[in-house]
């Protein structure tokens, strides 16, 4: 009985260390610290590459004790403001939106410079595409004038490009043209219904909703900027470049030649708000999968360590810098983002 009784005390100690280990602190599981990336409308390339991100991150998402997440927004302005509200920890911005919002120009003159945003990289360049139907007489820029054109929906970034493109060609948007501000998702379908004569869309290519716009029975065709427009506005914005939309992506476009436009780049940003040890992880996830990452979107094929340090306005975040530091990565950063 004596024996018994030790036994049964001996059993109840060695579940009590048990239960006390269990319970302690250190065997507790760490808390996982939810993440999420504003985008854009889910046929741009915004929405995918957020979904490539959280894709890459959260398979290490036990090892960070972290889990990314993705919500479709109204695009650039949109995602800088929630992520200064706190609302989002991460969003893709246009650079000229960047730009804007940090030095508190155009949709932040009112509210001033966005001095808590940090930037952490940029990713594709997007391409301003102009869409108009072949039946509409619209064949150069100039022709915009006096037709019934989508601009955007406001905060988008093809809205704020069309509004500079508009300017500098001396065309007022809100007396020479019939403007629309629907989300770009919309606008195929309005193209091709004839509810539009023309549609501004800032985009990586190739693009689904582009490859709509120019599928259906109404034919239709990317309409050129000139160099008269393109070269005072890139040498008053240095964050614009010139580029091409490629025909070769949309062979039912009446266009037979690649189609000289204006670009920005799609960057990545956060508050300095958000722990470094978070940016850190998702920044060296995505540096250190990049060969993966490109092969998420055919938008992601020019993509480099070194160009995707480039477009950047916002002080580097100092999680992605610690990344940078250690990848030797730095030198091709711009000194004054080093803060």
């Amino acid at each position: 009985m004596k024996n018994f009784r030790s036994i049964v005390i001996a059993g109840i100690a060695v579940i009590c260390f048990l239960v006390a280990g269990v319970m302690a602190p250190g065997a507790v599981s760490a808390k996982v610290t939810f993440v999420t990336i504003g985008t854009g409308g889910v046929t741009g390339v915004y929405y995918p590459t957020g979904g490539a991100i959280s894709k890459i991150v959260n398979k290490k998402s036990k090892q960070y004790n972290l889990k990314v997440t993705v919500e479709s927004t109204g695009g650039s302005v949109f995602n800088v403001n929630a992520i200064m509200a706190g609302d989002l920890e991460f969003g893709i911005v246009e650079s000229s939106r960047q730009n804007q919002a940090w030095n508190g120009k155009m949709n932040w003159a009112k509210k001033g410079p966005q001095k808590d945003l940090r930037s952490i990289c940029s990713f594709h360049p997007e391409s301003v595409t102009i869409v108009a139907g072949d039946d509409t007489g619209i064949k150069t820029f100039m022709d915009l004038k006096g037709k019934h054109v989508n601009i955007g929906n406001p905060g988008s970034g093809q809205r704020g490009e069309a509004i500079e493109l508009f300017g500098q060609a001396g065309i007022n948007w809100q007396k020479d043209i019939k403007a629309e501000g629907m989300k770009a998702v919309e606008s195929a379908q309005m193209l091709q219904d004839g509810r539009i004569d023309a549609f501004f869309y800032t985009v990586g290519h190739p693009n689904g909703s582009i490859k709509e716009a120019t599928a259906g029975n109404r034919k239709v065709h990317f309409v050129p900027i000139p160099d008269s427009i393109l070269n005072p506005l890139i040498k008053k914005h240095p964050y614009f470049a010139k580029a091409f939309i490629p025909v070769k992506f949309y062979p039912t476009a009446s266009n037979k030649k690649d189609v000289p436009t204006l670009a920005v780049k799609a960057t990545f940003c956060t508050s300095k708000k958000v722990p470094a040890k978070v940016v850190y992880a998702i920044t060296k996830e995505v540096f250190d999968n990049l060969e993966a990452f490109k092969k998420l979107h055919p938008a992601y094929s020019v993509l480099t360590k070194q160009n995707m340090l480039t477009g950047l306005t916002a002080p580097i975040h100092p999680g992605a810098l610690k990344y940078y530091k250690e990848a030797g990565l730095v030198k091709y950063i711009n000194k004054a983002l080093i803060k």
